[in-house]
C-alpha cells in the first residue's frame, strides 16, 4: 500500500467522479483507476461502487476513507515538522476562485508566495461560491476568494476584500437610464441578466427580490461582467452588476444603484486551519496583497464581486 493510492482513493471519493480526482491529482483517469484496483485488490475488498453515474463508497470504503486521511495528514505532518526545524516548506496547497472572477492580487500573493516557498504545490480551483465554502469547510480547499451575501461564512475566517451595493446597468435611451431613482420593482419589469446562482452577487438580487415577492425574469446568465455588460449594451437584457464591475462599462452602459436593495455583496477570502506552515505563508502574502491602499478601486483589481 503505497501513499499515493490513498491519495487518490481519498480524491476519488470526495469527488465521486474519476475524471475530477484525475484532474486534482494531475494523472490520467486510467492511472486513478488502475491504482485504485491495486489497492483494492491489496485490502480485498471493493472501495467503490461504480454501477451508477456517480461514484459512491461501498461499506468498506466508508470504513477506510478516515484511516486514509489520517495516514495522509500524518504524512505530511512528518515534512512540516522537519521544515519547520530547517526552514523549507514542503506541501501542497488548494487554493479556490470563484468562477468569472479575476482578482489580480490574488495572483500577486500567489506569486510572491512561490518565490518565497517553492516547496509548495501550488494548485487553483475555479468553483462556484457555494462549493467553495464546502471545499474549505471539508478540507479539500485550503484558501479561497469567494462572493458572498451581506456576511461572510459562519465559522470560518475570512478576510473582506470588497463590499459593495447592486446595480442595475442598461445601454443610453433605455428608459432605466433616465430615472434618478431605481427600485427592484421598477427593473423587474424586463428581461434581466446576471450572474448565475452559487455567486455571492445572484444570493443577494435573489433575497432582495423575494424579500418583496418579486419573481425576475432571469433571460440571460453568465459567470464572466464582460459578457453580461456585452449582453446588455445589446438591448437583451438589463445587466445586474455590482457598482465596480459596472464601472468599467461606463462608456457603453448606464448604471443606477439599486435604491431599496441594501444588503451588499462581498468578495472574501476564506480559510478554515492555519495548522501547516505554508498556510500561514500563504496567509501572510495574501494579507499583505489585499490589504495595499485601495485595492478595491485599483486597475488591477477585475470582476469585482461575482
Amino acid at each position: 500500500m503505497e501513499l499515493r493510492q490513498l491519495e487518490y482513493f481519498v480524491a476519488v471519493a470526495e469527488e465521486q467522479n474519476f475524471t475530477r480526482a484525475a484532474d486534482r491529482v494531475h494523472i490520467s483517469q486510467s492511472g486513478v483507476s488502475a491504482q485504485i484496483r491495486q489497492l483494492e485488490r491489496e485490502l480485498g475488498a471493493e472501495l467503490f461502487d461504480r454501477s451508477a453515474r456517480t461514484v459512491t463508497l461501498t461499506a468498506a470504503g466508508k470504513a477506510a476513507l478516515e484511516h486514509a486521511r489520517a495516514a495522509l495528514a500524518a504524512a505530511g505532518a512528518v515534512g512540516q515538522a522537519v521544515g519547520e526545524v530547517t526552514g523549507l516548506i514542503r506541501g501542497r496547497l488548494t487554493v479556490g476562485m470563484v468562477i468569472g472572477c479575476t482578482l489580480t492580487l490574488l495572483f500577486d500573493a500567489l506569486a510572491a508566495f512561490h518565490q518565497a516557498h517553492p516547496g509548495v504545490e501550488i494548485s487553483l480551483l475555479e468553483d462556484s461560491s457555494d462549493r467553495l465554502v464546502e471545499g474549505v469547510r471539508t478540507g479539500v480547499v485550503d484558501l479561497a476568494l469567494v462572493g458572498a451575501a451581506a456576511a461572510t461564512p459562519e465559522g470560518l475566517d475570512a478576510l473582506t476584500i470588497i463590499s459593495e451595493r447592486l446595480v442595475v446597468a442598461v445601454p443610453a435611451g433605455h428608459p432605466l437610464a433616465n430615472q434618478r431613482r431605481v427600485t427592484l420593482r421598477d427593473l423587474v419589469a424586463y428581461p434581466i441578466v446576471c450572474m448565475p446562482p452559487g455567486t455571492g452577487l445572484r444570493a443577494v438580487f435573489d433575497q432582495a427580490c423575494a424579500a418583496q415577492n418579486l419573481q425576475p425574469a432571469i433571460a440571460l446568465q453568465a459567470s464572466a461582467a464582460d459578457a453580461i455588460a456585452d449582453l446588455a449594451a445589446r438591448g437583451l437584457a438589463v445587466a445586474i452588476l455590482s457598482d465596480s464591475m459596472a464601472g468599467r462599462y461606463s462608456d457603453r452602459l448606464t448604471a443606477r444603484t439599486i435604491a431599496d436593495v441594501d444588503t451588499p455583496a462581498l468578495l472574501a477570502l476564506i480559510w478554515k486551519s492555519t495548522h501547516s506552515p505554508g498556510m500561514r505563508e500563504l496567509l501572510v502574502h495574501s494579507r499583505q496583497a489585499f490589504t495595499k491602499p485601495g485595492p478595491a478601486t485599483s486597475p488591477r483589481t477585475h470582476g469585482s464581486i461575482p
